[in-house]
């Protein structure tokens, strides 16, 4: 046992301990210098009659080593958690100008072309449709796709309305109803967007600026085209 009164002519373990509270908060942490003198003190001032028990005194060393080792794996977790936010802007960088696929539910129509997509299904259906819809709420278009085995289904609006003329340029809303037993049901709706931007965000995610949508969380993004 280390005795934690004072003994004659010597520095006890808790006035001990209170230089070193004061040495960690002076300096913040403690070094392995500052250790070894704090120790070395121990050593000469404790009681002749009471020494330091070889297992105290291992656990003291033990335990500096583990607050240490856990210092130094945090500052290379760091340095490693940085390194890898740096590397991935760079190569999101390479996505400004083209196109992803994600479930943002509106995409952009621009003059001359037209939107495209795709439907998940989660089981075959005897029959899909995906409704187009402007800012207003009304119905554009609707395109029948038919009977669709489970997965991934693609489609294109054209940008015709259902009166055969051209929509207007726009934000236009589109999502896509599955038949399943008679009864139809939401299904996931994917849509492509370009990628004007990408900016770091506050946590150290990468979020995408798309024409006409704005900023999407790059994790919600499904494939690069």
């Amino acid at each position: 046992m280390i005795d934690t009164q004072n003994s004659t002519g010597g520095v006890d373990l808790r006035t001990l301990q209170d230089l070193t509270a004061k040495q960690a908060s002076k300096e913040k942490s403690l070094g392995q210098e500052d250790f070894l003198k704090l120790m070395t003190t121990q050593l000469q001032n404790q009681d002749p009659m009471k020494p330091m028990e070889n297992g105290d005194f291992l656990a003291q060393i033990a335990q500096f080593s583990t607050v240490e080792g856990i210092g130094d794996l945090n500052k290379n977790f760091s340095s490693l958690s940085a390194s890898l936010v740096s590397n991935q802007a760079l190569q999101a960088t390479n996505l400004v100008g083209r196109q992803v696929l994600a479930p943002t539910g509106v995409a952009a129509l621009k003059a001359g072309s037209g939107i495209r997509g795709s439907v998940e299904l989660p089981t075959a259906s005897g029959d899909v449709v995906v409704t187009v819809r402007d800012q207003s709420g009304q119905v554009v278009r609707r395109l029948d796709l038919g009977s669709q085995a489970a997965g991934s289904t693609s489609f294109q609006w054209d940008g015709l309305r259902d009166d055969g003329q051209y929509a207007s340029p726009g934000n236009y809303f589109l999502s896509a109803e599955s038949s399943v037993d008679g009864q139809f049901q939401s299904v996931d709706t994917l849509l492509v967007s370009d990628v004007r931007s990408v900016t770091l965000s506050n946590s150290g995610g990468l979020l995408l600026d798309l024409d006409g949508i704005g900023s999407l969380d790059f994790s919600e993004v499904r494939q690069i085209l």
